[in-house]
């Protein structure tokens, strides 16, 4: 490996783990009340030496939707390159959703708040998320023409499935009973069995 791509890969998972901390003192003291020192503790660093890697704090928050976005995004393109059936995409991409909620940046990220993002950040994230949201939407469209699904609303499946995997991260805990393998299999067989057998939105 190269000089610079050793300097490359170093400044990559340094950042990663700044956000890793921010996104965990961002959960446990919310946005506005968490300091650039509160980020750069954790990590031993001193908060100048932070600076090095990001100029603010609405850089930081933004990086943290910005990663954790990137990666469902790639899940999203992966599966879709597949030639798996809607079922099989759609629970593949439930696992890696769930996965990204749970494993990366200490499972926090995606749940948390980006009111506070100027408007260009803002218009990025937006933009990011709704592409996944769309790609999730188009595999239920799949489903229920193809007639694995039931006719169901895909807009409103969506936000279902999604609501309840962002609710994750209030209650996982690492030390807990499940991870994320078990988690992601547990809500995809929930969800999919909605679709299929017609249990999905019924009181």
């Amino acid at each position: 490996m190269k000089a610079t791509e050793r300097r490359a890969k170093k400044t990559r998972l340094k950042r990663e783990a700044i956000l890793r901390s921010a996104a965990a003192a961002f959960r446990r003291k919310g946005y506005y009340g968490t300091s650039m020192e509160d980020i750069s503790e954790q990590l031993l660093m001193t908060k100048g030496s932070l600076y090095y890697y990001f100029h603010d704090k609405e850089e930081i928050l933004f990086a943290c939707h910005d990663y954790s976005l990137g990666r469902v995004l790639e899940k999203l393109y992966e599966v879709q390159k597949t030639d798996m059936t809607p079922s099989e995409q759609l629970r593949a991409l439930i696992q890696g959703l769930v996965d990204v909620m749970i494993d990366e940046l200490q499972g926090s990220a995606l749940a948390l708040d980006f009111s506070a993002l100027s408007e260009p950040m803002l218009a990025k994230i937006i933009k990011k998320r709704d592409e996944f949201e769309r790609g999730m939407r188009a595999i239920i469209v799949d489903g229920v023409r193809s007639g694995e699904f039931r006719k169901f609303d895909a807009k409103l499946a969506t936000f279902f499935i999604l609501g309840a995997i962002n609710w994750i991260s209030r209650w996982y805990r690492p030390e807990g009973a499940f991870q994320a393998k078990e988690i992601g299999k547990a809500y995809s067989d929930l969800f999919l069995t909605g679709l299929a057998n017609g249990t999905l939105g019924r009181g």
